[in-house]
């Protein structure tokens, strides 16, 4: 164990916040599950021995993938592009079918699914920081910069949104904030997010799944107009936090864990406010701010433009979709199928999160390394000895 701590690398701020959501994670979801698992005819603590072993595994995967250097992901992501494309036609057309939504592809042998947009988001990330700071010298290029780069975020965008249109479109922002840092100009930019909004009616109003849409939009517009069973999930999840108070039933006493839909998953925040409160409520946001707050500090001290764009990508995509996650449970947003990113109980979901946290750390292991360089070569040097900086390129 010992070895292992002195071999872990990167920004130790971040390794700090994913152990306290594991802790969180493992309260909310012990405290949640009773209900899951009268369904299944299953002990609360065999669906918690699962979720541990989830955790485990994305902290095992998120060490290894820190261990990487951040620059073989460059590479990687091509593979992952060409991987993603193809899983997600196939979800589309031959993936499970849950909540009237096909999202995930079983695994076989093993009992375990997992949403391929999961695995688009860490690709096209990837892909657009790799392309982005190769093409610097020509980036305003439209046939050798602009088309590859709108193409592949149209795609991948039409592909998740057809399932799950509030994953979509928090990838399709992500994606255009890094088009800003990545120079793109302003008028390719207008035309991607043109192209992006002609999609994003398509799917509205003709897609598979526009009448569910639609009906979450009414609900949220006019809660006052909608029927009981349409308001049911929000309802509850706004009883749950104003029923919280200041510091909350205390651990393993909600009682609307029995009634919220999914309240291990998708609405874990409004059963933390209910047993810890405002207070924990808080506590749970400024995590995920803090985490921000240190993911951009990383971004500003990379010495590559890789680093700094896959930092950038990664780091907001998370903090996006905690903050997506915790607007919909206070009301702040219409109902989504988003989790709330190392809290809430997913399978691979939260593998794939890990190796997003990973990769982060790798990055912010290279600001470290150099440092560490500098220091060593100016205690080797002579009082007459002069060092000379070196200079990164992207």
């Amino acid at each position: 164990m010992h070895r292992i701590l002195n071999n872990t690398k990167g920004d130790r701020w971040i390794w700090l916040i994913v152990i306290l959501l594991s802790v969180i994670s493992l309260l909310a979801v012990y405290s949640s599950v009773g209900t899951l698992a009268f369904k299944q005819g299953k002990g609360v603590e065999i669906i918690l021995m699962k979720h541990v072993f989830m955790i485990v595994g994305g902290i095992a995967l998120m060490y290894f993938s820190h261990k990487l250097d951040y620059r073989y992901y460059a590479g990687i992501s091509k593979v992952m592009m060409i991987v993603t494309i193809p899983l997600l036609l196939y979800t589309l057309a031959f993936g499970s079918h849950i909540n009237n939504a096909s999202r995930w592809i079983a695994i076989p042998g093993t009992g375990l699914s997992f949403q391929t947009s999961d695995l688009a988001k860490l690709a096209l990330i990837t892909y657009l920081a790799r392309t982005l700071s190769r093409k610097q010298e020509n980036i305003k290029d439209v046939k050798e910069s602009f088309l590859p780069i709108m193409g592949s975020v149209c795609v991948v965008f039409i592909l998740i949104a057809l399932a799950n249109l509030s994953t979509a479109l928090m990838l399709f922002g992500v994606s255009i904030l890094l088009l800003i840092i990545g120079r793109i100009s302003i008028r390719q930019i207008a035309i991607t997010c043109a192209a992006g909004f002609i999609l994003l009616l398509g799917v509205i109003f003709l897609g598979p799944r526009r009448h569910t849409y639609v009906s979450r939009m009414k609900v949220f517009m006019h809660p006052e107009l909608a029927k009981a069973d349409k308001s049911f999930q929000s309802d509850h999840a706004k009883i749950a936090i104003a029923t919280g108070g200041l510091f909350g039933k205390g651990p393993g006493n909600s009682t609307e864990r029995n009634y919220l839909p999914e309240s291990y998953s998708d609405e874990i925040y409004a059963i933390i406010v209910e047993e810890y409160g405002l207070v924990g409520g808080i506590v749970v946001v400024g995590i995920y701010v803090f985490l921000l707050y240190r993911c951009i500090k990383i971004i500003t001290k990379a010495p590559k433009a890789f680093g700094a764009l896959l930092a950038c990508g990664l780091s907001f995509s998370l903090t996006i979709q905690a903050f997506a996650n915790m607007a919909v449970a206070v009301g702040l947003g219409p109902v989504t199928g988003v989790p709330l990113p190392l809290v809430s109980m997913g399978g691979t979901s939260i593998l794939f999160t890990s190796i997003a946290f990973g990769i982060i750390l790798s990055v912010s292991k290279d600001i470290e390394e150099p440092k560490k360089d500098k220091t060593i070569k100016e205690d080797n040097a002579g009082p007459n000895k002069i060092i000379v900086g070196e200079i990164r390129t992207a």
